[in-house]
């Protein structure tokens, strides 16, 4: 009787720590979620000061850059896609928004480097005010994206694990979206090749003019160097007092 009775507390004292345990597992589900909401949301508000901000920007620069009217357009487009996207989810990451939000990052970048070819604009007090708020919105939205997406990958790794795994497949959590940067350029790692760097001559560039000093300049056969110096002073008269 008392054994059964050992055996029955065991078996509940069990139930009771996997209960605890599965109901604390539920609860960080709960809470990591509500951070990788809370995350997006900063990233959302920048999105859509960028979104207030490029209509100004094209509106100036094609007032004094007419060449970069293709640029524009694609940057007009790209916003216009960005924001009927985040209408359609509900301000909710996806896959498709990331990817255009990526190339209209894209897009303002090298607009803004293509400014650099039209002196006026770049002193133009409108211009160089939208230049500095795109600027602080970029990296802004930079460091909300790292920090969603650290969040992200800390919940995507409970969801995948044992035996957390069985608590999200129960209470149906699913995986997260991460808003990553989708352009080649920026992924692609400088290409350095330090062969060609250690066999970087220091004085390559004076060869050439070394080589046609010696092409105009006719070189004495050594023999002769050798024995013109011993045959100077037989030449040379004696002197008389």
């Amino acid at each position: 009787m008392d054994t059964l009775l050992i055996i029955l507390v065991v078996l509940v004292v069990l139930a009771l720590g996997v209960v605890l345990w599965g109901v604390g597992a539920y609860n960080g589900f709960v809470k990591s979620r509500n951070l990788i909401q809370e995350s997006w949301r900063q990233i959302d508000v920048e999105l859509n000061r960028r979104y207030e901000l490029i209509p100004n920007l094209v509106e100036t620069v094609r007032g004094y850059a007419a060449h970069e009217r293709n640029t524009l357009e694609q940057i007009t487009a790209l916003r216009n896609q960005a924001r009927s996207l985040a209408g359609q989810s509900g301000g909710q990451p996806t896959e498709q928004r990331a990817a255009v939000e990526s190339e209209l990052t894209q897009a303002v970048h090298n607009l803004l480097v293509s400014v650099e070819a039209y002196p006026d604009l770049k002193s133009n007090q409108n211009f160089m005010q939208l230049q500095r708020e795109l600027t602080d919105t970029e990296d802004r939205i930079a460091a909300a994206r790292r920090f969603y997406n650290a969040n992200v990958r800390d919940y995507n790794t409970r969801i995948e694990s044992v035996p957390s795994n069985i608590i999200a497949g129960f209470a149906k959590f699913e995986k997260a979206t991460y808003f990553e940067v989708n352009d080649p350029m920026v992924r692609q790692a400088p290409d350095v090749n330090f062969g060609e760097i250690s066999q970087r001559p220091t004085a390559a560039p004076e060869q050439p003019q070394l080589g046609q000093q010696q092409a105009q300049q006719p070189v004495q056969p050594p023999q002769q160097q050798i024995q013109q110096p011993q045959q100077q002073p037989a030449e040379r008269p004696p002197f008389e007092n």
